[in-house]
């Protein structure tokens, strides 16, 4: 999708700090993080939110929220604890039109959270 800073990143068209890939996702540090780990899982396919998912991408989610393990392991979370988050659309906080989950651990989380 045109203008998706998240499609410029997958593509290799824009530098970022990339700890994960493969053929189907791309984890990297999120630029303003709020946690000291807060890391971004990304669909290399664009899709807008979680709303805009199809029945064909349900293994896209799935696979998604496999590769957390590897990356709170990366990261040494599982002991400590970690926050997933999906936000969906402008009310659900989500600032890029592209699918992604938030990993952010390495603090005391606080509830309720915004």
């Amino acid at each position: 999708m045109a203008d998706c800073i998240f499609c410029e990143i997958v593509n290799n068209r824009m530098k970022s700090d990339i700890v994960y890939q493969d053929e189907d996702l791309v984890v990297f540090n999120d630029i303003t993080p709020q946690a000291p780990v807060h890391t971004l899982i990304v669909p290399r396919k664009h899709i807008e939110s979680l709303h805009d998912m199809k029945p064909e991408d349900a293994d896209i989610m799935s696979h998604m929220v496999r590769i957390v393990k590897i990356i709170t392991e990366k990261y040494r979370l599982k002991e400590d604890g970690y926050r997933l988050v999906v936000n969906c659309g402008i009310n659900g906080g989500q600032t890029v039109p592209h699918l992604h989950l938030h990993i952010l651990g390495g603090r005391r989380m606080t509830w309720p959270p915004g």
